[in-house]
């Protein structure tokens, strides 16, 4: 099997069978991290480096594990220097998937051939250079050209989606929905929240001095969200708490905080769990799917956060975290009310998160291997540890959870190759017939997502 030929990551001719009835159905993304802006102005892209590396922080991470220096991942040298010692250590990143993501970009969107190293990275720069001036190298011809039918982008409240809205009154052919991410507003302890709320005030016109006032101010835009097409929330936490906390504790917290007071760990766990439980609320009033990404530790090494800022390469995975006792009273209190998904960031809470949606039934769902399990390997022990413990047909579906727009369809070829690698071994073992493999494949892919998220 050569590099990233028709048979990569299939291994037998029944997986070969299953990924050709899928390969070619279109995209819908329900999670990323799309740089709306960039699609509506329609630009071209200004190089290589741009377009792989200049917002992903997959790359940058790696880069340092091989000790390029800052300047030349994020600091102050040109975009062709970055690009140079990215390729002089590019095949040290063999075995991790941004290896094969990048080379799935240069030969399925760029058309080119080549492996990145030092010596082709001067002839990679300058053919790219020269495509990406051409009109069908624009972002929304490369979302039509990948066929992506629909994506969510992920959007903090006070955005007004002027982008979203001059896209859906365009000729872009691929529907852009906002996704409402409320975590500034639910993450109390957070050294800007002060300035965050004072922006959600300038954001409806309205003074927020206590809880209800916030409730009202965040309902408001989440029924401006609504009406711009939005069919899901999403919510980033490092512990999903979700217990049943009173108003007037809530309030408290709240009114604490706004005074400069210090919020102690139970009032923060608290103070999570009752706006949980209101944009839990929201979101059965408008239909929408809720998504909770757990487990993540932001920020971790201090001079990355202080050098840099957030979303840096200093966030780890915590298979310490409980999840059972803080989503207990949640899920029990939504039960067959809302439609919710979990995404799990360490794959050692696989397990747990199995066996909880498979006792919820049907309105609670695993989303997609994530961030750090988001490779071959990543997807393939989730599927078949979840085909065997809850149901593979209730599985929420790959989602890119990408911050470039090129890797859409390197991505999503990634995890359906591997989905009907999956189910092609299970064929090949007599587990299961082809006809119901293929079946369930296409369903995963495709029509999983459409009833799920309403689309």
């Amino acid at each position: 099997m050569a590099f990233l030929d028709d048979n990569y990551l299939l291994t037998n001719n029944t997986a070969k069978t299953i990924y050709d009835q899928i390969k070619d159905l279109p995209i819908l993304d329900a999670h990323n991290h799309a740089d709306v802006k960039e699609i509506r102005e329609n630009k071209n892209y200004s190089d290589i480096w741009y377009i792989e590396a200049a917002t992903d922080h997959y790359v940058w991470e790696l880069l340092r594990k091989r000790g390029v220096e800052e300047k030349y991942i994020t600091g102050s040298a040109s975009n062709k220097e970055k690009w140079m010692k990215l390729a002089n250590v590019f095949e040290q990143l063999v075995g991790n998937p941004v290896y094969e993501w990048v080379h799935l970009d240069l030969k399925r969107r760029l058309g080119i051939d080549l492996l990145i190293n030092e010596y082709n990275a001067e002839k990679i720069w300058d053919i790219t250079k020269e495509l990406l001036e051409q009109e069908n190298f624009k972002p929304q011809a490369l979302l039509k050209e990948m066929d992506v039918e629909l994506m969510c982008s992920t959007d903090d409240p006070i955005d007004s989606l002027e982008d979203h809205k001059a896209l859906k009154e365009s000729d872009c052919k691929t529907k852009v929905l906002p996704t409402w991410r409320p975590d500034k507003s639910m993450h109390i302890n957070k050294v800007g929240f002060p300035d965050y709320i004072k922006k959600l005030e300038e954001r409806v016109q309205k003074q927020i001095l206590n809880i209800d006032d916030l409730i009202e101010a965040l309902q408001e835009t989440h029924d401006f969200f609504e009406k711009m097409g939005a069919k899901a929330s999403d919510h980033g936490v490092e512990v999903p708490f979700g217990y049943i906390i009173d108003h007037q504790k809530a309030d408290q917290i709240f009114q604490k905080r706004m005074k400069g007071e210090n919020v102690k760990k139970e009032e923060e766990k608290a103070y999570i769990s009752y706006m949980l439980h209101k944009f839990g609320e929201m979101n059965v009033k408008s239909n929408w799917v809720m998504q909770i990404h757990l487990g993540a530790m932001r920020d971790i090494r201090d001079t990355l956060y202080n050098n840099i800022g957030p979303d840096s390469g200093g966030d780890i995975s915590n298979h310490f975290i409980p999840i059972v006792e803080p989503l207990k009273a949640f899920l029990n209190k939504f039960d067959e009310r809302l439609k919710i998904v979990l995404y799990a960031l360490d794959p050692t809470h696989y397990p747990t998160l199995a066996t909880l949606t498979r006792a919820f039934g049907e309105t609670v769902s695993l989303g997609a291997a994530w961030w750090f399990n988001d490779s071959p390997i990543g997807m393939k022990r989730q599927l078949e540890y979840i085909g065997t413990v809850d149901l593979l047909m209730n599985f929420a579906g790959m989602v890119s959870d990408s911050r470039k727009l090129m890797s859409y369809g390197s991505r999503t070829e990634m995890f359906r190759r591997v989905l009907s690698d999956v189910l092609g071994n299970l064929v090949e073992k007599g587990q299961i017939p082809l006809e119901l493999a293929i079946r369930g494949a296409v369903h995963i892919c495709y029509e999983r997502k459409k009833v799920l998220f309403n689309f």
